[in-house]
């Protein structure tokens, strides 16, 4: 496959990147490198600097790769900025994103693979959560996701559009290589911040939260490997280019693990006490979400491969302790 891959310099692309090159497949990355890292992009990948809202950039970009399909990473991500400035992520996420479906419209490029979220679903009382769930999300991210989902679908009834949305949950860990993992400034995700704490860069973990309708008061989240996503995303690109219908799926290892649970996991997998600080509340964050990946295991072939926390964390660590 020739696959493009936009925001391929950030956390999780960078992983698919990686993937896709040692599977033997053409890969080009798009990337404006606002919170991206140049240098986790994998050297066989063709770069190109640029902004996928700038239309005329992205269709130059397109006509020249012509790629199979194009996998969709890039966006803003971060749940506490998306309601502090949710201007930023509709013009972001959303406009950006129209921008470049009308290029690939434009370039005849028709297959696209999109990284969605949990965040789509929002506050759900019945676990795990299934694709049919309803989607009412409680914070403006999620929105935005959801309105590039429908904007998606909208394309495919107009323009012949073929997608595979992937709505996943708590994604964590690294390359095995240990080439590249997870680095975001400022980072905001819990396992990170979990293992700074563990090799001394931050003196404790604050935790959002104890009195949450959960067994001990503090979120639950369905952890992810980065490497099992990423394959996900190859899988779901084959699926479009073998011809078969536009789709949306969860990926998640099905088991949920609190604030505190993971805190201990990476207190047995570091050896370190990390302290914690009982925090309030963040704006936006449901109790409790944990998926059903039976439609991605049924339509694509997907089975994670490292669905343990303990291994998420050890790969995350053994980036982090250095």
């Amino acid at each position: 496959m020739k696959i493009l891959v936009t925001g391929g310099a950030g956390y999780i692309g960078s992983h698919a990147v990686y993937a896709l090159i040692e599977q033997g497949h053409e890969v080009a990355v798009v990337d404006n490198l606002v919170t991206g890292h140049r240098q986790d992009v994998h050297p066989k990948a063709k770069f190109f600097h640029g902004d996928i809202g700038n239309y005329r950039f992205m269709r130059d970009v397109l006509t020249t790769v012509l790629p199979d399909g194009v996998i969709h990473f890039a966006a803003y991500s971060l749940v506490g900025e998306s309601m502090a400035n949710p201007f930023k992520y509709y013009e972001n996420n959303v406009g950006a994103t129209n921008s470049m479906l009308k290029a690939m419209s434009d370039a005849g490029i028709s297959n696209i693979v999109f990284s969605s979220t949990a965040a789509t679903y929002g506050d759900v009382l019945e676990m795990p959560i299934t694709e049919a769930a309803p989607t009412n999300p409680t914070n403006a991210y999620g929105e935005t996701k959801l309105a590039m989902e429908r904007m998606m679908d909208w394309n495919r009834v107009a323009h012949g559009l073929n997608y595979v949305s992937l709505r996943y949950f708590n994604v964590a860990g690294a390359h095995p290589s240990g080439a590249i993992g997870e680095k975001h400034d400022p980072e905001t995700h819990l396992i990170p911040l979990i293992l700074e704490v563990a090799a001394g860069k931050r003196e404790y973990i604050s935790v959002f939260g104890d009195d949450y309708p959960t067994p001990d008061g503090t979120c639950i989240r369905d952890y992810i490997h980065v490497m099992d996503l990423a394959e996900a995303h190859i899988l779901a690109m084959k699926y479009l280019l073998d011809g078969n219908p536009s789709t949306t799926c969860n990926l998640g290892n099905g088991e949920g693990f609190s604030v505190l649970e993971a805190i201990e996991a990476a207190r047995l997998v570091t050896g370190k006490p990390i302290p914690i600080k009982i925090s309030p509340r963040r704006a936006g964050d449901p109790a409790r979400l944990i998926a059903s990946s039976e439609r991605a295991q049924s339509l694509l072939g997907w089975i994670p491969k490292q669905p343990q926390i303990n291994d998420i964390l050890k790969s995350a660590w053994k980036i982090q302790k250095f």
